[in-house]
Parts: C-alpha cells; sequence; structure tokens
C-alpha cells in the first residue's frame, strides 16, 4: 500500500527519501509543498520529474472536496462538509471572533460515545481519521474561506482521545514551524471524559487546552446523557482532572450544554459549582443546538441566568458560548447526517 505522505513529519520524510535514493534535503521541499495546501505531486515544480514520478508511485496524496458550504448571514460563520478519498464525510467549522479565526475540525468520521443530545454519534463509528485528513480540514478551511486560522478547537465530529495517536501526530504536524506552525496555546481538545487516557496526554505535556465535555455533574443525569460515564463515573472524571491540572499545570474546561429541564436546575447548578472549584475549572455554558432527531430543547433564558448566577455567588469562573452559525446547521454532525439520509434515500429509490 502507498503511504499517507501528509502524515509524515520532516525528518521521516527524510528517512524516506533516503530509501529512494534522494538527497535528505529534498524532504524539505516536499514538506513545504505540502504545507501550503499543494495535494498534487506534479506541481512540486521545485522537484525533478524522477522524483516526482517516484512520488506517485510510493505515495499517496488527496485533496478533500466541499461537497457543501453554507455560509451564516448572521454573523459569517463558515461550515464545511468535506468528501474524503473514500466518499466518507465530516464536518468542519470556521467562526470569527475578536482574537483571530478559529476551525472547529472532526476527529473521527462518526463517533462511539452515543451522547443523547448529538447529531455527530447516530450511526456510530465509521472510522478513525488520519493526521492528514484532520490536518486538511484545518489547511483546506483556511485556503477557501480566505481567513488566516489562528486557533484550532477539536470539537467537531469524534472523539479526540478515541483516536489517540492520530490526534497527536496531527497535533505535532499542524505545530510544526516548517507547517502551519500553529501554537499548542491555541489549540483546544474536546473529551466527553475518557479519562484512561488522560495520563497519556498530560505526559506529553503539550501547552493545549484540555476541554471536559461534563455536561451533568452527577453521576444519575450524565449516564443518562452520555454514556461514557457508566464505568467511569464523575467521581473518577474529577479524580483525573485534577490529577491532569497538577501534572500539567494547564486549568481545564468545562463545557457544559445547556439543556431545559435536564441538566439545568439549582441542584444541577450547585454541584457543578462543588466540581469546578475542587480542580479550578473554567465553565463554559453552551446554549444547546437543536437536534432533529433528539428530543432536547436548549434552556430558557430565565433558567440560564439563574444557572449563572449561582456559579459566580460560589465563586466559579463561567462564560457563555456565543452561538454562531445558528442559520447554517451549527450542531456538529448535522450535515452529515443529512448526507447520510439523503445517499440512503436515493439507494432505496434504486
Amino acid at each position: 500500500m502507498k503511504k499517507d505522505i501528509v502524515s509524515l513529519l520532516p525528518e521521516e520524510l527524510e528517512d524516506e527519501l533516503r530509501q529512494l535514493g534522494e538527497p535528505a534535503y529534498r524532504a524539505g521541499q516536499v514538506f513545504r509543498w505540502l504545507g501550503r495546501g499543494v495535494r498534487d505531486f506534479d506541481a512540486m515544480s521545485d522537484l525533478s520529474k524522477g522524483l516526482r514520478e517516484k512520488l506517485k508511485e510510493n505515495y499517496s496524496i488527496y485533496e478533500p472536496k466541499v461537497l457543501r458550504k453554507q455560509i451564516s448571514a448572521i454573523d459569517g460563520t463558515i461550515k464545511y462538509l468535506w468528501e474524503l478519498h473514500d466518499g466518507q464525510a465530516v464536518e468542519t467549522v470556521v467562526m470569527s471572533y475578536q482574537h483571530g479565526n478559529t476551525v472547529c475540525v472532526s476527529s473521527q468520521v462518526g463517533c462511539r460515545q452515543g451522547c443523547a443530545f448529538c447529531a455527530s454519534t447516530i450511526g456510530g463509528l465509521i472510522r478513525n481519521l488520519t493526521p492528514s485528513e484532520i490536518l486538511d480540514e484545518v489547511m483546506f478551511s483556511q485556503l477557501d474561506s480566505g481567513k488566516e486560522i489562528s486557533n484550532i478547537v477539536l470539537m467537531g465530529i469524534g472523539e479526540p482521545l478515541d483516536n489517540f495517536d492520530n490526534v497527536m501526530r496531527f497535533l505535532e504536524l499542524v505545530n510544526h514551524p516548517k507547517g502551519m506552525n500553529i501554537g499548542m496555546r491555541h489549540i483546544s481538545l474536546s473529551t466527553c471524559g475518557i479519562t484512561e487516557r488522560f495520563d497519556d496526554l498530560a505526559a506529553r505535556n503539550l501547552q493545549l487546552t484540555l476541554s471536559v465535555s461534563l455536561h451533568a455533574p452527577d453521576d444519575e443525569t450524565r449516564s443518562r446523557l452520555m454514556p461514557a460515564n457508566r464505568g467511569r463515573g464523575v467521581d473518577q472524571l474529577i479524580a483525573c482532572c485534577k490529577k491532569y491540572f497538577e501534572t500539567t499545570g494547564r486549568r481545564i474546561s468545562f463545557e457544559y450544554a445547556m439543556i431545559d429541564g435536564v441538566n439545568d436546575t439549582a441542584f444541577h447548578a450547585h454541584k457543578l459549582a462543588e466540581l469546578a472549584r475542587e480542580v479550578s475549572a473554567h465553565v463554559n455554558l453552551i446554549p444547546l443546538n437543536h437536534v432533529e432527531e433528539r428530543q432536547f430543547r436548549p434552556s430558557t433564558s430565565g433558567h440560564m441566568k439563574a444557572f449563572i448566577k449561582i456559579l459566580e455567588e460560589n465563586r466559579v469562573n463561567v462564560t457563555v458560548r456565543r452561538r454562531l452559525g445558528s442559520d447554517v446547521d451549527a450542531s456538529c454532525g448535522q450535515l452529515r447526517r443529512k448526507r447520510e439520509l439523503d445517499r440512503n434515500q436515493n439507494s432505496d429509490e434504486r
């Protein structure tokens, strides 16, 4: 099988090219082309024809195709549905803030975690994304939108810690000074709480932000919303968060989707405040994006204000995420889900 050249680091490219009988400096040339988003060996004009032929013979390269692009008329948020080499599709979102442009990337095709309010997990996990496929979400979102990406959130389709090795390689590639050179402090990785990977992540001592999708502070509510809580539990999750913070010195963020009548009561607010104080976590409240196949609704403004008041009274640092792209299927997984439904319908008609 041909190797995925975009997933290789420069030093690995040097070894590969030596085996092809080429000088090591050629690796730097190839890596620069790849870092500009060039996904055609013939377009690498400073390489000899012989080397380009060797590359085509030994390595795979692919440019994702835009299946759908939606631009919000409200705030300019851009949502992409990309087609991958095997016909699968993932979503990427570009959001503009005062501090720069942020891209939200997917790490898997589908998801096995089964969160009850999420569109991404409907249909389960299809496969992991390769490092190059995650990198290309950043690269081609930047190239197509014309917006320079300064921040990355791994918060799209999939669970990043369930695709640990490929995500770690992606982080090396996107952070590399000869590549896109996006600093780790500008990257946030979101997890539903795959606690068995927290030590592995902490051992790498990356300067990224770990965002834990908590969404409920007690086992009864969280297990109802998030099957990943079963067999781990909130106590174990908080213990792992505390250890991660003590090991890395990096403050954790709790992501908390506000769901009407489910996790937005005074009981939940007080319990959340206890957990946040225990690990010095920042709490980011998220107005729920409604998903057609799910019965949940976003919290009312009254419930949201009361919830925030309790957190602030308990000295918790809390923010409310701006709702961006509400007119372009903002919740991750919805575009891919609609495509799958259309494909199934067309298949049935045939």
